[in-house]
């Protein structure tokens, strides 16, 4: 009997983008309004044609004071790449400072536990103003090895954090950034975890990509984890609701008994065991979760609607919490 799970996929999840300028350490969030100026250093600009540059943006009134400073400071043969940005009438000296201290812009990109990589990358390439094509790293099974994981992509493997970039920054840098922040948590503990367990990473990182699908509620991780590490060890398929929803295509809906019976090797609800690999990005949490099980019985749970769900441990109870859930929909409708 399928367990039929509402899970958080129910409602469209949209990949959090938190955009900060900033300069160095300092974030510009004053309300007031401030004549910002934003100018690019491209490769290979001379110092010459950078005062040019400022003179046009109008970030500095006299071309010569400003090349005599920066070469009284020795700096002419360091002028940075990127772009960068003043706010409101600056003296030359903060020019320079603002150029070659501070350095160049960098963007905030937050990603949320559970986001799709094709979500990281759209988030990314519209912050970072790039074009990058991130596929083509994303499956290059040369790029994958290099970090020691044995996995036909790196879904799963772009921890969610928030990361700061210089603009335009390429995809080798975004993707390799992410996923050593992701060998940053799973240290050597969760790795000999992982072994005790006589699992690998890359099924514990499977195993944790459905918790984070399900769990709405932190105290639930866990006992989610219990309810599919026990349907492993009975050889029951898992039957998670999160595994349908990635392989329909777009915006997550309501699920129908035709879809749980599309014809794929990561339909829980025809195949035994794990899917193939992970289903999205999951965060700490959640890889602990799968890690670290609580000790239950429970087969079974069912989605209450507030985040929370009913967890049984066999079929009637379930059957039963399933009836309960749709009465009340039904009397508070």
């Amino acid at each position: 009997m399928a367990i039929k799970i509402n899970s958080k996929y129910d409602t469209t999840i949209g990949l959090v983008l938190t955009f900060s300028i900033i300069v160095g350490s300092i974030f510009f969030t004053s309300q007031k309004e401030v004549n910002k100026t934003i100018f690019v250093i491209e490769k290979g600009m001379s110092l010459n044609s950078v005062s040019q540059l400022l003179r046009e943006k109008d970030v500095i009134a006299n071309k010569s004071f400003f090349k005599y400073q920066v070469l009284f400071r020795g700096l002419s043969n360091k002028i940075p790449v990127g772009k960068f940005i003043v706010e409101g009438k600056v003296s030359s000296k903060d020019v320079i400072d603002t150029i070659f201290t501070k350095g160049p812009i960098r963007l905030r990109l937050t990603i949320p536990e559970g986001s799709s990589s094709k979500q990281i990358f759209l988030t990314a390439n519209n912050l970072l103003g790039t074009s990058n094509n991130y596929d083509s790293f994303f499956s290059d099974q040369t790029f994958i090895n290099s970090f020691n994981i044995e996995a036909l992509s790196l879904e799963g493997y772009l921890f969610p954090d928030t990361y700061y970039f210089f603009d335009k920054a390429n995809t080798k840098e975004v993707l390799t950034t992410m996923v050593e922040e992701f060998w940053e948590n799973y240290d050597q503990t969760l790795i000999n975890r992982t072994n005790e367990l006589g699992f690998t990473v890359h099924e514990v990182v499977t195993l944790a990509s459905i918790i984070e699908g399900e769990a709405m509620l932190d105290e639930e991780r866990v006992i989610i984890s219990s309810v599919y590490h026990n349907r492993l060890r009975k050889k029951m398929k898992l039957q998670a609701d999160p595994t349908i929803q990635y392989i329909i295509p777009g915006h997550p809906k309501a699920l129908s008994n035709k879809d749980l019976k599309r014809v794929s090797p990561y339909n829980t609800y025809l195949n035994f065991g794990l899917p193939p690999g992970p289903i999205n990005n999951p965060g700490s949490q959640s890889i602990k979760a799968a890690l670290y099980p609580a000790d239950t019985n429970f087969l079974y749970f069912v989605a209450q609607g507030d985040g929370s769900h009913v967890f049984t441990t066999n079929q009637k109870d379930h059957l039963e919490a399933k009836r309960l859930y749709k009465k009340f929909k039904r009397e508070n409708r």
